[in-house]
């Protein structure tokens, strides 16, 4: 277990310490379960009324924060600062297990000598597999992948033939990588006759992805998710998508064949992308938007079709109370037919 002062934590993070800078400090807990070896952090006002009633020995404060005789950290962005603290308390040096005898390797493979590959793990032929690579039970690598230094395959993912992976990958149970888009051609009778995906999936450095993630290899070329790229949980990426560099895709977005993405790109959960648009840098889609056109660097949409989204925020409020509104119309349709009829009664 690591134990560190408040000082040398607050030079991980660029922080100004308030109080016993030598207050020693073991782990990083919520401010409800942390006890008196821990630091805690607080991001907001409403937080920070929780201070009184904390056991923690140390906090993450906002810059400009004013403590009482509570020691603190005192950074531009505590919700940052705690993810790198905690990474640091959790970080464990890598141990090499080995290659477990429930394991299939195939043949001509290169496999660096410190990884851990479990049981009823099945490596396909020609495979390279970097230093310090886990490849969890369950987990099955095609033919001709290569898996860069540092990767972390959770339990039972996929990687099909051909699938390249930078260094320090991470990749959750269940996820398959590499299946064939979702490609047909119908003939004169209405039959779908299945177009081949030759393509492959090359992910780059410093990519996770979450559970359950389908992303389909290319038709030709290329599916690519950049480096830094964060993919949560049940997302969909179709054949021949290019996901920007440091974006980040939330639950069940789904993306269809040969939309690229931009730098720092966000969609929201449900967010569906449709094929062959181009979002621009740190463009964003909000929840369940249905997103049709070419979004410009920086556009931020809303809604089914996705718009603007100050009009859509507009819209939605307006949406509410169109039941009201069409009984008024109505209410003052009646009122104008009998104003209408009473000066043409005059007129005659």
């Amino acid at each position: 277990m690591k134990a560190v002062s408040l000082q040398e934590l607050a030079r991980l993070v660029n922080g100004e310490v308030i109080g016993d800078d030598g207050r020693i400090i073991s782990g990083l807990n919520g401010m409800d379960l942390a006890g008196e070896e821990e630091i805690t952090f607080v991001t907001d006002k409403k937080s920070a009324l929780r201070m009184a009633g904390c056991r923690a020995g140390a906090f993450i404060v906002p810059a400009g924060f004013e403590s009482d005789d509570r020691p603190c950290i005192r950074v531009g962005d505590p919700y940052l600062a705690s993810a790198i603290i905690h990474l640091f308390f959790l970080e464990k040096p890598f141990e090499a297990a080995g290659i477990h005898p429930a394991a299939h390797i195939g043949r001509e493979c290169r496999i660096a000598d410190e990884v851990t590959i479990g049981p009823l793990v099945a490596v396909g032929d020609r495979v390279v597999i970097g230093k310090r690579v886990t490849l969890k039970p369950g987990v099955v690598i095609g033919d001709d992948v290569v898996i860069g230094d540092d990767c972390f395959l959770h339990a039972n993912v996929t990687l099909a033939d051909g699938c390249l992976l930078g260094r320090r990958v991470i990749v959750h149970s269940g996820t398959v990588i590499g299946s064939d888009g979702y490609g047909y051609a119908a003939d004169g009778e209405g039959n779908h006759i299945k177009r081949p995906q030759v393509g492959i999936v090359r992910i780059d450095d410093d990519v996770e992805i979450g559970a359950n993630v389908c992303i389909d290899r290319a038709a030709f070329g290329e599916t690519r998710i950049k480096r830094g790229v964060k993919i949560d949980n049940l997302v969909q990426i179709a054949h021949n998508v290019v996901v920007g560099e440091n974006s980040l895709l939330v639950a069940m977005a789904g993306i269809a064949g040969s939309t690229t993405l931009g730098r720092n790109v966000v969609l929201g959960a449900q967010t569906g992308v449709t094929g062959h648009l181009h979002l621009g840098d740190g463009s964003m889609a909000a929840g369940k938007s249905g997103v049709h056109t070419n979004l410009k660097k920086g556009a931020v949409v809303g809604g089914i079709p996705a718009v603007d989204i100050k009009v859509w925020g507009r819209a939605s409020a307006v949406f509410s109370r169109l039941p009201q509104m069409l009984k008024d119309l109505r209410q003052l349709k009646k009122k104008v037919e009998m104003l209408a009829g009473r000066l043409g009664e005059k007129e005659s």
